[in-house]
């Protein structure tokens, strides 16, 4: 864990993927003072997730073609260049928004190969006995980032604006690859090891616990569409009326509230083993009156306080829904389903952005998260009646 390379590789990650965040919340804040438009802050998430959707399914393939240290300098300091793009032409002129997007889509693009050749090269850069402990302090540091950088961002947006939030991440970028340029490294060669795409989806349909699950896993990656920091930073707008400074504190809380979560479950491990279905049925319904009542309050003390609430929650739904696909899977399967799992969740929620865009500016805000609550209570309702299929 003291090794040099190891640092350069999480610091280099960790100011890339700080970047990742800083310069979505900064194209929202752009965007939607340019065009006052829901659908088109929309189409940022669902281009997103599309591209790295994309990028995932062939990501195989470029991992057994070029050595790992290769692709990470080489997609970041690409990155760096296109982001550098966009902030000249966000200076000199007003660009369409196909060319933000078409920007938007390579850079994701290119950010989808980042984490299997980290964690493909994490194992040349530690002993085996320090590799769980590196890839336990390379999650926290991801999670951390993920959600904390969304409140950093929204409050240098509203101390600064996008424009300057877009110079910063180019910094950023530039210096995690710098950091990743000193990764000494042995040469990756070509691996022999094929991955059979459809593997991971065959066994979920096949196996009872795995299709429920990854049915609650579809139903509810597209009632969380809602969470989106599109959607919120109307909801703070319109409902809330505050300034995009209270969009920052939303995620902050909802971050506070993971932690929280995971927190409680590590504290309570031998209660939560005990009654984990129970604890699993429980918070799938939590979540989805959380969500519902949400959508209906305008007073802002309150909505943070659910939102803390709705980030307990979901982590000790997801700790427990992730436990038990480890404990029902074939552990020499679990690879495939999880990739399968991830590429569920991506088109799912991308075109899922597309449609709460649409249905939040046709129809309201208030709206949506209503019919997230009600989708989440679908998924909770199912889980209720497949719950013998757990006890198997």
């Amino acid at each position: 864990m003291r090794l040099r390379s190891f640092r350069f590789l999480w610091i280099g990650q960790g100011f890339a993927n700080t970047g990742d965040v800083l310069y979505i919340v900064a194209l929202i804040a752009v965007l939607y003072q340019s065009t006052g438009s829901v659908l088109y802050l929309s189409l940022l998430p669902f281009t997103i997730t599309i591209a790295r959707f994309m990028s995932g399914m062939c990501a195989p393939l470029v991992l057994n073609r070029f050595s790992l240290k290769g692709l990470l300098v080489g997609s970041q300091s690409i990155k760096t260049g296109l982001l550098g793009m966009l902030g000249l032409s966000l200076w000199l002129f007003d660009p369409s928004i196909l060319i933000i997007l078409v920007l938007v889509f390579i850079i994701a693009f290119l950010d989808g190969w980042a984490a299997p050749a980290r964690n493909a090269m994490l194992p040349q850069l530690v002993t085996e006995d320090e590799l769980a402990k590196a890839n336990s302090f390379v999650a926290v540091v991801d999670q951390s980032i993920q959600f904390g950088g969304w409140a950093l961002g929204g409050i240098l947006v509203a101390a600064t604006s996008g424009s300057f939030v877009i110079w910063v991440t180019f910094v950023l970028y530039v210096i995690s690859t710098l950091m990743m340029g000193l990764i000494v490294v042995r040469d990756y060669r070509e691996r022999k090891t094929k991955i059979h795409m459809m593997s991971g989806w065959r066994l979920i349909w096949k196996h009872p616990v795995l299709r429920i699950f990854h049915v609650m896993i579809f139903i509810e990656a597209i009632a969380n569409v809602v969470w989106i920091a599109a959607i919120l930073y109307i909801f703070v707008e319109e409902v809330l009326m505050k300034s995009e400074a209270w969009w920052g504190y939303l995620n902050a809380s909802f971050f506070i509230g993971l932690i929280a979560g995971g927190m409680a479950v590590s504290k309570y491990t031998n209660w939560f083993e005990r009654y984990m279905k129970e604890t699993l049925l429980a918070t799938c319904f939590a979540i989805s009156i959380t969500t519902f009542v949400f959508g209906l309050i305008s007073v802002p003390v309150i909505a943070l306080l659910l939102t803390v609430l709705s980030g307990m929650v979901e982590q000790i739904k997801s700790i427990a829904m992730v436990t038990f696909i480890q404990k029902k899977c074939p552990k020499d399967s679990l690879p495939e389903v999880f990739s399968a799992q991830s590429a569920l969740i991506s088109i799912t929620f991308g075109l899922g952005s597309l449609l709460y865009g649409f249905l939040a500016e046709t129809i309201s805000v208030p709206f949506v998260f209503a019919l997230s609550g009600i989708l989440l209570l679908a998924s909770a309702f199912y889980l209720m009646k497949s719950m013998p299929f757990l006890t198997e």
